[in-house]
């Protein structure tokens, strides 16, 4: 479908700024980077240095159960290790367990087996009982963000030193990957004592690097942890994340030397870094998404019971299908992210083994979009309030999604917020529309029980359908491949026909360094790993 006059306009303009920082347009764009170069890039490196990292954003407490961000997920990375990971295929391996878990027949019994003779970072001991520990304070702690990842755990038990069985009231797959992440993020028990609820000012976990020191809105400091008990892979002696959110001053950081590495360069700004000589780029992420979540009924939090909300978007489900009508995804794509993402309207991958092929996306339908419009018996203009992060991308997005939801007769007003904010009125329901993304887990269930299921901890737009919550469960529940796959496409086919979450597109991670950095390993999670980095000898 061609855009309108208006909205080619619009397309025009914008690669016209895309060229300006960078990026070029269609004809011009980048190759996208792929995330083998990073994986690939075995060159020796030598001991010693710092390396200064770029962040986008300031990552909210450095505590794994309460963490939200991605950002703190990529400083996680380097200081609190999980009981498992995944590896350059996105296939789960073990990291502080010793092996994949043993799961009894009916499937709620599992045995994890730790690795022995690993410290903390304060010299502490790991063992069962510190696993136990950490594990029930995620679960239990009414502060916690994971309960919901260890809902099915009733109890976790110690066997032995090095051993510990977690039962469960129900079979559930995904709890690997969801120990992969920071539910299975293992704190010293002794911090955890010190810190209490304050664990987070100074975090002990096993990892490469241990925290030293952090400036709120500026920079976080990691030195080498002498404890890790793989410290010889380790050559740096220090991480410096330092928190950069305009993307055109990330990157032109990045050019000047002031950091060697920039987290999540802007599409923008790609081509302009390939295009220096002593840059590369790698490419990670894909598992997650970015949209724009409709509060349906978040009337009071979403922990909460969905109950009636004011707006008039999350009230009409006419409205709601005629603005996901006027908005056209692929321009979207290439008028602010240069065509470097990849276009969806669901949450799972495409790549994904549990993604069916029948899941489609319907085309903009401005003359559709006004006859919703005009049924709903709202008068238009319709007024809409879009909460967006405050940084250079997301407001460009907002403009774009302003004029395009305008031709339908939509008047979007955009009201921006530090992210860590929009978050926070996200949990508590306080807004009418948001663009708000998940950075993706490997398993689905990750990218939608918390989220669109009845009071989940991130279920910002209220949605509460036993259409969606009951395959969701049915699905975590059997180990088939192919019945979970179907299962997750009953539940997602009825999330977009209430459209809570207006899904955009899946997006990638661009990572830039300096070439003399090797060892960086950089994956689908869109999590840089600093462990065997340095700078080439």
């Amino acid at each position: 479908m061609r855009p309108s006059p208006r909205l080619a306009g619009l397309l025009a303009l914008s690669l016209l700024v895309l060229t300006a920082c960078g990026g070029g347009g269609p004809s011009g764009a980048p190759a996208a980077p792929s995330v083998s170069d990073a994986t690939a890039d075995t060159r020796t490196v030598k001991s010693g240095g710092t390396l200064n990292i770029g962040l986008n954003a300031d990552p909210d407490a450095l505590d794994p159960s309460v963490s939200t961000t991605l950002v703190g997920r990529e400083v996680f990375a380097s200081m609190c290790e999980k009981l498992f990971d995944i590896d350059a295929k996105s296939a789960l391996v073990p990291q502080l367990a010793t092996a994949l878990p043993e799961v009894s027949k009916d499937g709620k019994e599992v045995t994890i087996r730790l690795r022995q003779g690993v410290k903390f970072n304060d010299g502490t001991e790991l063992d069962a009982e510190a696993v136990k520990k950490s594990l029930d304070r995620h679960r239990t702690w009414e502060k916690s963000s994971r309960q919901a990842d260890l809902a099915a755990v009733d109890e976790v038990s110690v066997v032995d030193d090095a051993t510990v069985k977690l039962t469960l009231s129900r079979a559930f797959t995904p709890l690997t990957a969801q120990l992969a992440d920071r539910a299975g993020m293992i704190m010293s028990p002794k911090a955890l004592d010190e810190g209490g609820d304050n664990f987070g000012t100074n975090p002990v976990c096993v990892g490469p690097f241990k925290f030293a020191g952090r400036t709120s809105g500026s920079q976080i400091t990691l030195e080498r942890a002498p404890d890790y008990y793989d410290a010889a892979k380790v050559k740096l002696d220090k991480l410096v994340y330092k928190i950069i959110v305009d993307p055109n001053v990330r990157a032109a950081n990045l050019k000047s030397g002031d950091i060697e590495v920039a987290d999540q360069l802007a599409t923008t700004t790609v081509a302009g870094v390939q295009a220096d000589p002593g840059l590369s780029v790698v490419s990670g992420g894909g598992l997650g998404y970015f949209g724009i979540t409709i509060n349906i009924g978040n009337a009071s939090g979403a922990t909460e019971k969905a109950g009636a909300v004011t707006g008039s978007l999350g009230k009409s489900p006419q409205l709601r299908e005629a603005f996901e009508l006027a908005l056209d995804r692929e321009v979207i794509n290439k008028t602010v992210y240069n065509g470097l993402y990849e276009v969806d309207c669901f949450p799972v991958p495409l790549d994904s083994p549990y993604r069916t092929p029948d899941l489609r996306c319907p085309e903009r339908d401005l003359d559709r979009a006004k006859e919703l419009v005009r049924a709903s018996g709202v008068p238009a203009p319709v007024a809409v309030t879009l909460t967006t992060p405050n940084d250079a991308t997301n407001q460009r997005l907002a403009q774009v999604v302003q004029q395009m939801a305008k031709e339908a007769g939509f008047e979007v007003s955009v009201q921006t917020a530090e992210f860590v904010s929009t978050l926070e009125q996200g949990k508590a329901g306080k807004f009418e529309a948001m663009l708000v993304g998940w950075s993706g887990r490997v398993d689905p269930d990750g990218n939608l029980t918390n989220i669109v299921t009845s009071r989940g901890s991130n279920n910002y737009s209220g949605l509460s359908d036993p259409g969606i919550d009951d395959p969701i469960e049915e699905a975590a529940a059997t180990s088939d491949v192919n019945r979970r796959a179907e299962l997750y496409a009953q539940a997602m086919r009825r999330a977009a026909e209430l459209r809570g979450i207006l899904y955009l597109y899946h997006n990638k991670y661009y990572l830039g360094m300096h070439k003399n950095v090797a060892g960086v390993q950089y994956f689908k999670d869109g999590l840089p790993r600093f462990a065997t980095a340095g700078f080439v000898a």
